[in-house]
């Protein structure tokens, strides 16, 4: 009645661990037959079978009866009520207390079975099958605990730059150990294939994302706001392998150069006969070498034309022009860059919408060329915006690159300029344009007729405020009657930055690294000029952003009636915060001595000593 002889597929199972013993042999076998059987006569129950057998394996507790087995998957009434027959045939066979968990009381073909089982195992060791089998648990093992693999940037991309300039700062004596983010860019970019602030065609990335995988890596840390990156142990320990490996690829192209200029130079022997010869190739070579030149200078003219600067041709520029702006990045030359006038939104919408907008007309009715975008100091400033041609197939074209020229503009009616005074936001607005980096600020201050002789202050005090505005801090002044003469002012400013910036290549610099440039009638009369990119511009202007304790402190000073910006830039000079200043007025002997401690300090132009409460007991000195 039993089949001695036990399906494959529980012989070779190939498993790590040995299978456990079904706790239903006799159910497993008699399901065994009948699938056999289905399959013999092609009958498609063989899938069901087979669906049924695979369940009764996984269920781990002894069944009594098929009615028991119902609760398993693929188990019907038609399979628990054939298992049912089968076992009260087996009872009248071997009686009614005969066990059916335990496959060694079962007939001989079970006991016969489970040998078979075993006589695999029992297979001399001169069988193929067993080294064969060996090796696909090896190699199951192997896949199991392979390690992961260790992230290395690849070579010239954003994260390869960013570790090796952040690992190559961090060695030079007095190092800060970080670095912010437009001076890593900055440092970074001539050890990388793509920009860190222009995608590519048809991307949303710039080099610059690949920095959020090198903090997930645990490799770099960014704390602080402004954020400052530095390198971790394990980013430390990497970048200083990638430096070895750059440093010695250099070492071998190096020493490759000069094994082929040691092979054209050959041995220093002097032939008194070959005189004539050596002369003649010494003209060739200088015949080869101004061509070359020429090819050179071709080449940095084409560059320079495109506006883009490979690692070679910086190189080669290095002695032309200023190692400096070579460091920047890129630069715009004439001919590649429009002047556009940047209008803030809270200018075109908000309030007394009607006159807003027809500021808007009136520029359009000018033909300016003016962009509406959110400024975060000033209303009006002009960039040069680089001119890029639609790429065939996309419905944008790609976003040029733009410099902020020097320019800036904080429009004020009276009834506007009468609100700032009373709020405080006059002279923070005007501490705000001192520090925004850019070097001609402008105010346009609009009358609008007798409305001033209505106001909350008195004309006169609005008139000396402007006045104080001009003379005391430097700025330019402007004055018209309405919208229309504001908008006719703006218009006349754009065509004269045009005019003035016609031959002049625009280079990017980094507020950070170089400060504010130099003196800008210089660098127009030189075709030259440095200025700052817009996006570090609007960043560096944000109102809310953290603050260091020493812009805190100014902040407090400039509270005190009498102290205007100039005066808390003098003291935060000597003293950079409240402690410092407390402490100098602790290690004072006398209140005399007290009441001095600032006086001779210094501030404006005109080096005029400060006058300032005295904070340690409420004294003006």
């Amino acid at each position: 009645m039993f089949d001695a002889n036990m399906p494959t597929d529980q012989v070779c199972l190939g498993r790590k661990r040995p299978v456990p013993s079904c706790p239903n042999p006799l159910f497993l076998q008699w399901l065994t037959e009948l699938r056999d059987s289905a399959k013999e006569k092609g009958l498609k129950t063989q899938y069901v079978y087979q669906k049924a057998i695979n369940s009764l394996k996984k269920y781990p507790l002894p069944l009594k009866n098929g009615k028991e087995a119902k609760i398993l998957q693929n188990f019907g009434d038609g399979i628990c009520k054939i298992l049912d027959e089968r076992l009260q045939k087996h009872y009248r066979e071997h009686g009614s207390d005969a066990p059916i968990h335990l496959a060694t009381s079962c007939q001989g073909s079970n006991v016969a079975s489970s040998k078979q089982m075993e006589e695999p195992r029992k297979e001399p060791s001169g069988n193929l099958s067993e080294p064969m089998k060996r090796t696909q648990r090896e190699v199951r093992k192997e896949k199991g605990t392979k390690k992961k693999r260790e992230y290395v940037p690849q070579k010239r991309s954003g994260g390869y730059a960013v570790l090796l300039t952040l690992y190559r700062h961090a060695q030079m004596p007095g190092s800060k150990g970080f670095m912010f983010r437009n001076e890593l860019q900055t440092e970074a970019q001539p050890l990388c294939e793509k920009s860190f602030t222009v995608p590519d065609l048809g991307s949303k990335y710039t080099a610059w994302s690949s920095v959020s995988t090198l903090i997930q890596k645990d490799l770099l840390v960014k704390t602080h706001n402004p954020a400052r990156y530095s390198l971790t142990d394990q980013g430390l320990a990497l970048a200083e392998r990638l430096d070895s490996e750059e440093t010695g690829m250099a070492k071998e192209h190096g020493e490759q150069m000069s094994g082929e200029e040691d092979s054209r130079d050959g041995p220093d022997v002097v032939d008194l006969t070959l005189v004539e010869d050596e002369e003649e190739q010494e003209d060739k070579e200088s015949c080869r070498s101004s061509k070359t030149s020429e090819r050179l200078a071709t080449a940095l003219s084409v560059n320079q034309a495109t506006g883009h600067i490979s690692e070679s041709d910086a190189a080669g520029k290095s002695q032309t022009l200023e190692t400096g702006r070579t460091a920047m990045g890129w630069h715009l030359p004439p001919g590649s860059y429009d002047i556009v006038l940047c209008v803030d939104v809270i200018e075109t919408t908000g309030g007394s919408s009607g006159r807003k907008q027809e500021l808007v007309k009136e520029l359009q009715r000018n033909c300016v060329t003016f962009d509406i975008r959110k400024l975060n100091v000033g209303d009006f400033l002009w960039v040069a915006r680089e001119k890029v041609t639609p790429v065939p197939g996309q419905l944008r074209p790609p976003v040029g690159k733009e410099l902020v020229l020097d320019y800036i503009i904080e429009r004020k009616r009276m009834d506007d300029l009468c609100g700032s005074i009373i709020d405080g936001r006059f002279r923070e607005q005007k501490f705000r344009l001192k520090r925004c980096g850019l070097r001609k600020p402008i105010y346009l201050v609009e009358e609008c007729g007798s409305a001033a002789a209505h106001l909350s202050i008195p004309e006169s005090t609005l008139q000396q405020a402007i006045v104080n505005t001009q003379v005391v801090d430097g700025f330019f002044v402007k004055r018209v009657q309405d919208v229309k003469e504001s908008a006719a002012y703006l218009t006349i400013m754009t065509r004269y930055l045009q005019k003035l910036y016609h031959n002049c290549t625009l280079f990017c610099h980094s507020r950070e690294l170089e400060g504010d440039g130099g003196d800008e009638s210089e660098q127009t009369a030189n075709l030259s000029c440095s200025l700052m990119a817009f996006t570090e511009f609007n960043y560096g202007a944000i109102k809310n952003k953290c603050q260091t304790v020493r812009e805190v402190f100014a902040r407090q000073l400039m509270q005190i009636s009498g102290v205007s910006g100039d005066k808390a830039a003098a003291v935060l000079e000597h003293y950079s915060t409240v402690s410092s200043l407390l402490q100098a007025y602790d290690r004072c002997s006398s209140e005399s001595e007290k009441e001095k401690l600032l006086s001779s300090i210094k501030y404006g132009k005109l080096k005029r000593s400060t006058t300032v409460f005295n904070i340690d007991n409420n004294k003006k000195c």
